[in-house]
């Protein structure tokens, strides 16, 4: 098949996005049949199906909970399904019928939702590189509603700075983080992950915001990268020297994926039982002068 047909729309389709609520309503319906009433869900009733005591998942219990103003608009913004097109730019393309990758401009919140048709639970890994929330940096104004919108949206004036002195200074940004992190999720298989960079500015809020998409479970690692090797004079306090890479996988089926070992690191390991090949090693710690007998072994 052509990359062409794959862009013809099929008349079963709507013209929108994949319905994500639909997706979800259907799964609860698997798993709680009777939780789902007439295609509607039913959330106090699925409470109490869950529920192991009287004092478990209260709805009037207070719990943890991470939460910002916002946060529900962000919400129904993932899930407000989109009507937009994927066109392709023949004249811009190379090898359009046999090259294996696509490179797709727009917005990136609504370029992923049009993705959800094609590329559900199927991409492996999402790399990620938000702005910084430094106050200097844009925060997208999502705002698709009308006409005026997407021409700003399109035209890139669809986005504003976000200064420390705005009310919303946090809430702005993972309101912009929220629903692009839920739908990147849609995307990921099983044994997917993605990884996120960030600085110091919102490295503690994007842990908790990805622990609510991801689930906390699915932690991997706060990789700390060096960004310069040397600190710069004319800082007032601390100079920053790293930055971060956050790391979540969409569930256990998750791996990471050990390098090979050339022949070169294979003439080390001459020696293997059931449990494969390995080498043996001098563990004993060298005694120097400077270190006390019971420092050493």
């Amino acid at each position: 098949m052509s990359r062409m047909k794959r862009f013809e729309m099929d008349k079963h389709l709507d013209g929108k996005s994949f319905d994500n609520i639909r997706a979800r309503i259907d799964e609860l319906k698997r798993l709680f049949p009777e939780a789902v009433k007439e295609g509607r869900f039913d959330p106090e009733l699925l409470i109490g199906l869950l529920e192991e005591n009287d004092e478990t998942y209260g709805l009037n219990e207070e719990r943890y909970d991470f939460t910002w103003k916002g946060k529900q608009e962000s919400l129904k913004l993932a899930q407000r399904r989109s009507d937009g097109t994927l066109r392709p730019c023949f004249e811009e393309s190379r090898d359009w019928d046999t090259t294996q990758n696509l490179y797709i401009e727009g917005d990136n919140l609504e370029v992923m939702k049009l993705l959800q048709q094609g590329y559900l639970r199927s991409v492996k890994m999402v790399y990620i590189d938000p702005p910084y929330n430094t106050g200097n940096d844009f925060v997208y104004e999502d705002d698709f509603s009308d006409p005026i919108g997407k021409y700003k949206e399109a035209t890139g004036q669809g986005m504003r700075a976000n200064p420390e002195t705005a009310g919303r200074y946090h809430s702005n940004w993972l309101s912009m983080m929220y629903p692009r992190l839920k739908i990147a999720k849609t995307l990921l298989r099983d044994d997917g992950a993605i990884f996120i960079s960030i600085d110091d500015n919102e490295q503690h809020n994007l842990r908790k915001l990805c622990d609510d998409v991801f689930g906390e479970e699915n932690f991997v690692a706060n990789i700390v990268w060096q960004k310069k090797y040397s600190p710069s004079n004319d800082h007032k306090t601390i100079c920053p020297m790293h930055d971060f890479i956050m790391v979540y996988r969409r569930s256990e089926a998750w791996q990471r994926n050990l390098w090979a070992r050339t022949d070169e690191n294979d003439k080390q390991y001459r020696f293997q039982d059931n449990r494969g090949v390995f080498r043996v090693s001098d563990y004993t710690c060298p005694k120097t002068s400077q270190e006390r007998p019971n420092l050493y072994y």
